[in-house]
């Protein structure tokens, strides 16, 4: 026995045969045969014959009621009277109460009622052998009683597949011409395959219908879905889970797979059979899986904070990963694993670096596979490269070099940051990042086409769906899973961590089955310092290639996760052949080739350099004291980690050097052509590359 969502008892073999109910006593047994009943042929007729004797012993019955009627009642006219109005009535109510049925089965009894009270009352007046009562009785009763067994076989034999005796549940919910097959019964789980009427219905019409299954069976809505049959628009599998495992909540007791691979499921929850909640975020060539990246989504209170804990915790349990972290939250949830992580930064400037530090990384990362001889991020990837068939020799021995580690790039509260660097900053890296072995997880609250690109949210194939308004719901998952039955909105922040996962790897018969992640009481806090310092100790460290192209973009603001009880390790920065060979290109646009760097500056004026901060304030420098002073807030921006400027961020430095402002557009212009700066995605905005690449 199991319990429904409701606390009512429910057998596994409930929500089956027609009209999705069925009733047996155990398997092996005949119809209608207990398991303490007899056996051979005379137990098998016994039990066949049951079901159709009480019609029989009711007509048995009404004759001796008529016969001992009459020993008291026989020509009374009092009696008459009594009889007759107890008749009427008995037959008018069973007219009423049989309004709630169907036409026929109503008549029917009407009918049979009137009949057998006729008989009885004039058998109690006139005796049941008097004129032509006898031959009534020997005719109608047989009669009346067949009439009730053939109703019985028909009923049981040739009525239309989903029709019971109340019209049946497929009847009620507008799909009464559909069949439905042998049902699959599992432990909290009954699985019915289901085929509508040809040329009339479609399997969208079963999508439609199936709020209205759910109340009928007084389950809730996320109970009960569809699921389509690829191969034609009007079969496919009922699925229903009478009781909701997800109701009670469990909480997180350490990773799944400490010191495995990126490679291997990520476990993040459970469904609602109690199955585990997997997802891969690497491809897998031998499955025909490609990488993936991750949109976690959902409204304040469904329980994102959770959620990420559980995917942040999985992945620093694995040897050969590398986590970088932005979130404009200082962190709140994630403090006890920033020891962990290899590169965590907090929202606006940092973030806006970090970003600009994953479009370099991904042509540099995407260099060094290809010339090793790998078409996409394998574990063998993070390896030494001992193996001469992925050597970049050209000999084509080993060549040794250093592994690479997958690497994940987690933007938390994105809406901050899209906002501040434009509704398509991660565009380019979703779309680009996959065959470098790079997975992009974007977490908000709501993933509308104002806040994210349509290109950008195309290239996040994998959703975490957690409660939301119910209007929100297609900006999470896609129709046809919103169509077998998926519902986040029913939710909304009233079961924290209740999910929909949608993710390659899968199977697609899953996508409408909600989840639920792990909770993280307190006790939980203990167990992150736990793991944060084992990945700190023993994760993965960035390779030469992601270090160096990280490097030379964020300078001092990546230095990669400290080691334990030290500082950080550090990356060098590429020097500009190196730049050049990943693929930056120069750093000096061709068209401004002919500018001669030393000339002297002219005054400003109206035009390209007028003074883009209103009326000077200091002195004027002169132009070498500007290039010389300009250097130097560029050194102290770099020293400070602050890697991406514009000209609002001089404004302090301005005021604190007493010097005036007409001359920053000037300036930053020049060091654009010096290649000290490099314009970014984000008009005004320029990054600083770090001196040692400029040099």
């Amino acid at each position: 026995m199991a319990r429904n969502s409701n606390g009512r008892r429910v057998r596994h073999t409930d929500y089956l045969d027609n009209g999705l109910v069925a009733d047996y006593t155990g398997p092996g047994l005949l119809p209608g045969q207990s398991a303490g009943g007899g056996h051979g042929v005379g137990a098998y007729l016994l039990s066949r014959a049951m079901p159709h004797l009480p019609p029989w012993l009711a007509a048995a019955g009404i004759g001796i009621a008529g016969g001992l009627g009459s020993l008291k009642w026989e020509e009374s006219a009092a009696a008459g009277v009594g009889l007759t109005l107890a008749s009427v009535a008995l037959t008018g109510a069973t007219w009423w109460m049989g309004k709630s049925t169907t036409a026929q089965r109503r008549l029917h009894s009407a009918i049979t009622v009137a009949a057998t009270s006729a008989w009885t009352t004039a058998a109690c007046l006139a005796g049941p052998t008097a004129g032509p009562l006898p031959d009534l009785y020997l005719m109608g009763a047989p009669a009346l009683a067949l009439s009730w067994n053939i109703r019985m076989i028909l009923r049981r034999n040739d009525a239309p597949a989903g029709e019971s005796s109340d019209k049946g549940l497929l009847e009620k919910v507008g799909l009464a011409r559909a069949q439905i097959g042998t049902a699959k019964v599992e432990p909290n789980r009954v699985t019915a395959p289901l085929a509508v009427e040809a040329g009339e219905q479609t399997n969208d019409d079963v999508s439609k219908a199936l709020a209205r299954i759910a109340s009928a069976l007084d389950l809730p809505t996320s109970a009960v879905r569809y699921q389509p049959d690829g191969d034609s628009n009007r079969r496919g599998d009922l699925v229903i889970v009478p009781e909701d495992m997800l109701a009670e909540a469990a909480y997180w007791e350490g990773p799944s797979n400490l010191g495995g691979s990126i490679a291997d499921p990520l476990v993040i929850g459970r469904y609602d059979d109690g199955s585990p909640m997997y997802l891969w975020l690497p491809g897998d060539p031998d499955a025909g899986r490609n990488g993936t990246h991750v949109l976690v989504a959902g409204g304040t209170g469904s329980g994102k904070g959770e959620t990420a804990l559980n995917l942040q915790t999985e992945i620093l349990s694995r040897r050969d990963v590398l986590l970088w972290l932005s979130d404009p939250k200082m962190f709140q949830d994630f403090r006890p694993l920033l020891p962990g992580i290899d590169w965590a930064a907090e929202g606006g400037t940092p973030t806006e670096v970090m970003v600009e530090a994953i479009q370099a990384v991904i042509p540099a990362r995407t260099r060094w596979l290809g010339q090793h001889n790998y078409r996409q991020w394998v574990p063998a990837a993070a390896e030494v490269q001992n193996d001469a068939k992925h050597s970049c020799s050209a000999d084509g021995r080993a060549c040794g070099c250093a592994g690479m580690p997958y690497l994940v790039a987690w933007m938390e509260e994105a809406a901050s940051t899209l906002r501040n660097l434009g509704d398509d900053a991660f565009t380019g890296i979703a779309q680009e990042a996959r065959s470098a072995g790079v997975s992009l997880i974007v977490s908000l609250q709501r993933p509308s086409y104002d806040q994210m690109s349509t290109s950008t949210r195309a290239s996040l194939p994998s959703v975490i769906a957690l409660g939301c308004d119910p209007r929100d719901e297609s900006f999470s998952l896609p129709d046809t899973v919103l169509d077998a039955g998926a519902h986040p909105g029913a939710w909304g922040n009233r079961r924290p961590g209740y999910c929909y996962l949608v993710t390659p790897g899968i199977d697609e018969t899953r996508y409408a089955s909600p989840g639920r992640t792990w909770g993280f009481g307190r006790a939980a806090v203990s167990r992150m310092e736990v793991l944060a310092d084992w990945a700190q100790r023993n994760g993965a460290t960035a390779d030469p290639v992601t270090g160096g192209a990280a490097s030379s973009v964020a300078g001092n603001a990546y230095t990669g996760r400290p080691t334990p009880g030290g500082e950080p390790t550090g990356h060098a920065a590429m020097d500009e052949d190196d730049m050049d060979e990943v693929g930056y290109g120069p750093l000096v646009d061709p068209e401004d080739a002919d500018i001669d760097p030393e000339a002297e500056l002219p005054d400003s004026e109206q035009g390209d350099d007028a003074p883009i901060f209103g009326q000077e304030t200091g002195r004027k420098p002169s132009p070498e004291e500007a290039r010389r002073l300009f250097a130097q807030a560029l050194e102290e921006f770099e020293r400070d980690g602050h890697m991406v400027v514009g000209p609002k961020d001089f404004m302090d430095w301005c005021d604190r050097n007493s010097l005036s402002r007409p001359w920053v557009s000037a300036r930053l212009k020049e060091a654009a052509l010096e290649g000290r700066l490099e314009p970014t995605n984000t008009t005004g905005r320029w990054r600083i590359v770090p001196a040692l690449t400029a040099a």
